[in-house]
């Protein structure tokens, strides 16, 4: 590709440039956008289709945490405050509780 001076262009030529860009990216997107919709179809399922976990901790406030990433603020500041992580933990038996009931309404 030819070197463009951008500062010899006058300003209808610079919008020109601009549009002509625009439409490339446009084009580019789309394409990609394709092969994307293709490679989600041939694995079976599309992306962002991910199973949710149930949470495995619950804050003082009812905040919870699947124990999945980074440590939530909320609780690594109870940490610091001397709690151990286990005081935080949720009932294995209540959250499988929970599990089925989700299960019985589908």
């Amino acid at each position: 590709m030819a070197a463009i001076n951008l500062k010899g262009m006058d300003v209808d030529a610079l919008l020109a440039l601009r549009a002509d860009i625009d439409k490339r990216l446009g084009q580019k997107r789309s394409e990609l956008e394709k092969q994307l919709s293709r490679l989600g179809a041939e694995s079976g399922r599309a992306a962002g289709n991910f199973r949710t976990v149930p949470p495995k901790y619950r804050g003082p406030s009812g905040e919870t945490w699947a124990g999945r990433g980074a440590r939530p603020r909320w609780l690594s500041a109870l940490i610091r405050q001397g709690r151990k992580l286990d005081d935080f933990a949720i009932d294995k038996v209540m959250a499988r509780k929970g599990r089925k009931a989700r299960r019985k309404k589908k």
